[in-house]
């Protein structure tokens, strides 16, 4: 069976971070995030692939090439315009044949959930995940154990199974899709399609999610994603580890690294290749350091991700953050990620102020951000691509 995985989106909600980036290749855990998908599928026995592509495509092509690495098959379709889910897995249409899968590119599911759709014998399967805020979701209504309803966002919810925007599909799916017209946001909605299928007779079932899920829509996404991926981090030194470093848990070293005297590593951490960590710096639980990556003395960086090229200067702090490509630190450079008196942060996102959800926040920064010396980051800022700071500056927004 194949699966369609729809990557197409640049994934506006995610910027500063998806600038020069699609969203699904923002790694987490060191890998992108439609790496770990695509992981979990071979592993659940998908055994061929059709990226719906759109928005830098050049990147995931890449990457992935043909998918002979993972023993697969990749084709790439390009969405020429984005006009809504229904339109996006249209363009599979001659690329599958029989049932097929429909995963989202920026969705962390488990083996086990896409193993258990493999089996079902229904025109239509949609995964759901039981929560306690349904109003907030596209839920549906359910009978005899079957989906007689799916409803956006309803006041009054006749259930708490949230549609989690994962299907399995047979053909016939295509023909309504044909049928679907533009919703009240004006989108091409597959669950409009779903809703003709179910109305024409057809058998649809729901799949309970029982192992991981998470959709990464905001960039503090990343960093549950990359906590939950990291618990299950195996250790495994590749570097150069010198004396007098001391490392506790599971940390993974890659191939080419220095970990200089007195560094304190405490995993679950991963870092990757080619990095210089130390002396005298303390790593944290929970981050992942990427390639090329300079951590200098006397720094600390607690649940963080660093992307590949960043530089981070002496004496400086980072703690709950997102850091992207080529950024330096000036020495002495400090990130917040608390508020006094212990609230959720909230963000400033698109001109809208966003509850992150989290009470430790730092900083989401862009690639080729430069700081000056003794630059101070408020909580929850976001910094834009290429932006910079003098010495000794608050930014406060």
């Amino acid at each position: 069976m194949k699966a369609v995985v729809l990557v197409a989106g640049k994934g506006t909600r995610m910027e500063p971070l998806t600038s020069d980036c699609p969203k699904v290749m923002l790694p987490v855990a060191n890998k992108p995030i439609l790496e770990h998908i695509l992981n979990s599928a071979v592993e659940a026995g998908i055994e061929g692939f059709v990226f719906i592509t759109g928005y830098l495509e050049e990147q995931i092509k890449a990457h992935f090439g043909d998918g002979s690495k993972w023993g697969v098959g990749i084709e790439y379709v390009q969405q020429k315009e984005q006009l809504g889910t229904a339109n996006a897995i249209g363009y599979a249409r001659g690329h599958v044949k029989g049932a097929f899968l429909v995963l989202n590119g920026d969705m962390l599911i488990g083996q086990q959930d896409i193993k258990d759709l493999l089996s079902r014998k229904e025109e239509a399967v949609i995964c759901v995940k039981e929560v306690e805020n349904p109003s907030d979701f596209g839920v549906l209504e359910t009978e005899n154990n079957k989906v007689i309803r799916i409803i956006e966002k309803p006041k009054n919810p006749p259930t708490n199974l949230a549609n989690a925007g994962i299907y399995l599909f047979r053909e016939s799916i295509f023909g309504f899709i044909d049928k679907t017209r533009p919703s009240v946001r004006n989108e091409l909605e597959i669950t409009d399609s779903i809703q003709m299928l179910i109305d024409s007779g057809a058998p649809v079932g729901y799949s309970p999610l029982k192992d991981i899920w998470i959709d990464i829509g905001y960039p503090w996404d990343l960093l549950k994603a990359n906590e939950h991926l990291l618990k299950i981090l195996k250790g495994s030194y590749q570097g150069t580890v010198e004396p007098n470093v001391t490392i506790k848990g599971e940390v993974a070293i890659g191939k080419g690294s220095l970990i200089r005297s007195g560094a304190y590593i405490e995993g679950p951490v991963v870092i990757g290749e080619n990095c210089d960590i130390g002396p005298n710096c303390f790593i944290r639980p929970s981050t992942a350091i990427g390639n090329r990556v300079r951590i200098g003395n006397a720094v600390e960086i607690k649940n963080t991700i660093i992307m590949e090229g960043t530089h981070v200067g002496h004496l400086s702090y980072a703690g709950d953050s997102v850091i992207g490509r080529r950024c330096n630190f000036g020495a002495g450079t400090k990130v917040a990620n608390l508020r006094h008196d212990g609230k959720n942060i909230k963000v400033m996102l698109k001109g809208r102020i966003i509850d992150s959800g989290r009470r430790k926040l730092g900083v989401i920064m862009g690639d080729d951000v430069h700081t000056g010396i003794n630059t101070s980051i408020n909580i929850g800022v976001l910094m834009g691509k290429g932006r910079f700071t003098v010495p000794g500056e608050v930014v406060k927004h």
